[in-house]
């Protein structure tokens, strides 16, 4: 069956669907998808016992009857309805961006202040790859007059992928880091696939906003007639600066007359080029200050990215969704620059970094040494320095937080952060409750 008849019968649907037979949209589709230890085609008898309408499997055997659906590939048959459901709003502006740090949170800042004076659909937690980009675009309805489309990537050509799946007409690239070295091949294959964003738009000839302060990314989308710049200098069309209000910043900001200021609540001056890009785009659509303002101080992270709290005399600044060595080193020296007292960081290993592990991690601790911060790190990784700076290590995080749980860490400022994989979660579950 063809992608048009499929949209047909899911509009009539009502649009609803599911990938996990565990939670059936009733009345709805119900998608088999395959993963690396399960086979949805195998769940489609169950999904229609459930309630679902339809299925889309990919192998014969789980045709049952006229409710159930085949197609080459499942996967690509999601992705495929998802390109043409987006291909029908032609009124709703798609923003897709992608970045080694700060995706999310410069996602929802863009989303909380558009949100100000428009209907604004954005990504859904972190559901930011060839799952999570299609079943985004399928949320899309005829009131949104935005869709901020988060897009994440470990090797090449998945950007380029996702784009040709989204069809974005706005797009950016927060930054290129050292994230996934492993699946991108080292820091150039990062910069190659980060920047395939800005090889779509250009071909297709879309609009891209740029941190022209980033050379970087400047050198990487090259000479390009449709930029809309933001950054520090007063060539850009959006002109930015900051300070810090004890741990917040302020961002300040001037475009074409658009200007005004707002206190975050981001931990971290790095926070300031995610603050600036959201700030840029709210300018170039329009929104005024009041409500740029309104939108930056309504965002509270609540998503382990740069959150900050207090408790028990000791400040907790709380940034372990992931961890790369870009983001790392940052979130060190703003402990170290903008915070006074004693200080404690206590760090899971960086994963997915392959030849670059053994020198990144060795970066790491001689940048805490030079910083004269407290350290305690977790994992393989960081076996060894320890000694070198007279911290402590622990194999895993279950292990640290017991150790944690018998130090006063009363007048300290403690940064944790690490990879998913490293489960600092454990050390702050410990620690806050």
């Amino acid at each position: 069956m063809d992608i048009k008849k499929i949209y047909k019968l899911w509009n009539e649907c009502d649009r609803r669907h599911s990938t996990d037979s565990r939670k059936i949209a009733v009345g709805g589709f119900f998608f088999a998808l395959k993963g690396a230890n399960f086979n949805g085609n195998e769940f489609a008898a169950e999904a229609l016992s459930k309630g679902a309408s339809y299925c889309v499997v990919d192998e014969e055997k789980y045709v049952l009857n006229e409710r159930t659906i085949l197609v080459k590939d499942v996967l690509t048959a999601l992705q495929q309805l998802a390109t043409h459901h987006r291909l029908q709003f032609i009124n709703t502006k798609f923003i897709a961006l992608t970045g080694s740090n700060g995706k999310t949170t410069t996602k929802e800042l863009i989303r909380c202040i558009l949100s100000q004076q428009y209907r604004v659909l954005a990504t859904q937690g972190n559901l930011n790859n060839h799952i999570g980009v299609p079943l985004t675009l399928l949320d899309v309805n005829e009131q949104h007059e935005f869709a901020i489309i988060e897009m994440g990537a470990n090797h090449q050509k998945e950007i380029e992928q996702l784009c040709e799946i989204a069809l974005p007409d706005f797009g950016l690239v927060t930054n290129v880091g050292k994230a996934h070295l492993e699946g991108f091949g080292g820091f150039e294959g990062v910069i190659k696939g980060k920047g395939e964003m800005y090889d779509f738009l250009k071909k297709h000839q879309r609009q891209i906003f740029i941190n022209s302060d980033n050379a970087q990314l400047t050198e990487r989308c090259g000479e390009y007639d449709k930029l809309i710049t933001y950054g520090i200098s007063d060539n850009n069309f959006c002109r930015g600066s900051y300070e810090l209000n004890g741990d917040k910043i302020i961002v300040k900001w001037n475009a074409e007359g658009n200007a005004g200021n707002a206190q975050s609540n981001l931990a971290g001056a790095y926070n300031f080029e995610n603050l600036l890009c959201a700030v840029c785009i709210g300018c170039y659509f329009r929104v005024s200050a009041a409500n740029i303002r309104h939108g930056i101080e309504s965002y509270f992270p609540e998503n382990k990215r740069s959150q900050m709290l207090v408790k028990n005399k000791t400040t907790f600044i709380l940034d372990y969704y992931n961890a790369n060595p870009t983001s790392m080193e940052a979130a060190i020296k703003n402990l170290k620059e903008n915070f006074s007292g004693r200080k404690m960081a206590i760090l899971g290993e960086m994963l997915e970094l392959g030849n670059h592990a053994e020198k990144e991690h060795a970066f790491i601790s001689s940048l805490l040494k030079t910083s004269a911060i407290e350290a305690v790190l977790i994992g393989e990784n960081f076996k060894g320095l320890e000694k070198k700076l007279n911290g402590h290590h622990f194999q895993t995080s279950a292990e640290a937080a017991a150790y944690l749980n018998t130090v006063s860490l009363e007048g300290y400022t403690v940064l944790i952060k690490g990879s998913r994989g490293s489960k600092m979660e454990a050390v702050a579950d410990r620690l806050l409750n």
